[in-house]
């Protein structure tokens, strides 16, 4: 399997405690791998390692096939990153400070600056310095950043962060775009379930610093997690019905008067019928299927 990037058995303890452990990720080139987890599992601990701003107390990274130093300049000069909220020099503009980036960078490529400007839609802010800018405006600078030298990887944590719906569905955008069209990889961690369930190929799900399950969006979407969504009025009654009338076994009671029925040979005109024959009334009835947020929450409950 062609791994752009690799860890095995990442760990770091600060204080006798540890903030990860054992985490063994495998992100493959040309994917997007959405790094999944509430605040606090972990991610940005795992951001800082992978980009070397800190040392693993424990295992080891593995970028384009090379393993992670202390001196691996090189590597990476390759990729792109983005880690908690960008910082700039306040007194310059957004086009001076992306000019000093890629001058310690060694990246010389006319048009490049106005380029990066342009896809983040700030063009005309990048003439303006940085103290009058936007907490959105900076976090869009940062990742203009990131993007300038097209990198081969790119390293994204919370991008999104201060944006809104607008500006979020422009980042989603442009990472897809950045990935098709450009062929960069690209790992974007994020505790917004809807920004990862639309981008990402493959998700890596986080819980209190233990990589839980790595899984493609495509194997969640094959999973048999069709259900029928239920509403009644009385749900031990429509339980007894369930259970007892129609033999039932494979459902649950979920919040709200309502229940899952995972039984796949049953129909909704046939649970309609019997439900009703038994005085049970039925608020509501169909079809459904559990998205990457039910998924998500059943695994990170797991901890």
């Amino acid at each position: 399997m062609p791994y752009i990037l690799q860890t095995n058995g990442l760990t770091k303890a600060i204080g006798g405690k540890n903030l990860v452990t054992n985490v063994s990720m495998h992100v493959k080139r040309g994917e997007i791998y959405g790094f999944l987890g509430p605040n606090g599992a972990g991610k940005t601990t795992v951001m800082k390692m992978l980009t070397n701003l800190w040392k693993p107390t424990e295992g080891s990274i593995e970028l384009f096939g090379q393993k992670l130093t202390p001196t691996s300049y090189g590597v990476l000069k390759r990729m792109g990153s983005i880690i908690e909220f960008p910082t700039f020099y306040d007194h310059l503009s957004g086009k001076e400070n992306l000019a000093l980036h890629c001058e310690y960078m060694g990246y010389y490529n006319p048009g490049s600056i106005e380029n990066a400007l342009e896809m983040l839609n700030l063009t005309d802010a990048g003439k303006k310095p940085i103290r009058s800018y936007s907490l959105g405006m900076k976090q869009r600078l940062g990742i203009a950043r990131a993007i300038l030298s097209k990198p081969e990887l790119l390293i994204l944590d919370e991008p999104t962060n201060g944006l809104d719906p607008a500006g979020m569905k422009q980042i989603r955008d442009l990472l897809k775009m950045l990935c098709t069209e450009y062929g960069i990889t690209i790992v974007v961690s994020s505790h917004i379930l809807s920004e990862i369930e639309s981008i990402a190929d493959t998700i890596g799900v986080i819980n209190h610093g233990v990589l839980m399950k790595e899984v493609t969006m495509k194997e969640i979407s094959e999973m048999s997690l069709a259900y029928i969504e239920l509403s009644v009025i009385n749900t031990k009654k429509a339980s007894y019905v369930l259970a007892d009338k129609m033999g039932l076994d494979n459902f649950k009671i979920v919040e709200d008067g309502k229940i899952r029925i995972y039984d796949h040979h049953i129909s909704t005109q046939e649970l309609s019928k019997v439900l009703a024959l038994n005085d049970v009334e039925i608020v509501a009835i169909g079809k459904k299927a559990e998205t990457l947020e039910d998924y998500f929450l059943k695994m990170t409950a797991e901890v």
